[in-house]
């Protein structure tokens, strides 16, 4: 089971610090088998340390470093040993990332032995069309399925931030994705304490936003999802 969580642009490094203290703690002591949790603060909270989960980065430029204002290259993620990324997610399409350019990041990270967590996910006018699985194939078509160190991270657009997909919908797409690749499937979009159990029956897991930025609801949020 794998439990991500994305920060966005939220947490300093004070805050993230305090919050890694505390996750750190509860996972170093509970005897957890089979279970991966995956956290990705901003890139200006990276904290150079040991960690009883991972530390992601929510972004890369397809460069090690070089004249990219702004960007983030491999360079900096390396001082971290940061080697799993979030690619793709629709905040980041938003602002212009086509598949076109996603493709070359992803092939970026696979040349680097980088883990690269997927996002794709269709709006609600797309939903209501019933063309979701068209929409997601051409998502799919800009990478390499088969990349071992993929993650793919199904995030129906219209669920984020407001209430979950229905757990049929997820379903329904859970065994397309499934038809397509063997690597690991999660589903994000308003997952809580409450959903956690039932949604992460049909996946591998689950990305999660805001339901993780305060940690003690983090941690109950895993507690759930162990529970089951």
């Amino acid at each position: 089971m794998i439990i991500a969580a994305n920060f966005k642009c939220n947490h300093t490094r004070k805050g993230f610090a305090e919050y890694a203290k505390k996750l750190n703690a509860y996972l170093r002591f509970s005897d957890f088998t089979n279970l991966e949790v995956i956290v990705a603060p901003s890139a200006t909270s990276f904290i150079d340390s040991e960690f009883s989960f991972i530390q992601a980065a929510q972004n890369i430029y397809p460069a090690y470093n070089g004249a990219f204002t702004g960007e983030i290259g491999l360079s900096h993620l390396q001082e971290f040993g940061i080697k799993t990324i979030i690619l793709g997610h629709c905040e980041r399409r938003n602002l212009g990332e086509n598949d076109e350019f996603l493709a070359q990041k992803f092939d970026f990270c696979a040349e680097n032995d980088l883990r690269v967590i997927y996002c794709i996910g269709e709006d609600f006018a797309t939903y209501e069309k019933n063309k979701s699985i068209e929409f997601l194939e051409k998502q799919l078509n800009a990478i390499d399925l088969k990349y071992n160190k993929l993650i793919l991270a199904y995030e129906p657009i219209y669920s984020i931030g407001k209430s979950a997909a229905k757990l049929e919908d997820i379903e329904k797409i859970m065994q397309y994705l499934k038809s397509k690749t063997k690597q690991p499937i999660l589903y994000g979009g308003s997952v809580n304490s409450s959903n956690i159990a039932e949604i992460n029956r049909l996946c591998d897991g689950v990305l999660v936003g805001g339901a993780s930025l305060n940690v003690d609801g983090f941690i109950d949020l895993i507690n759930a999802a162990i529970r089951g």
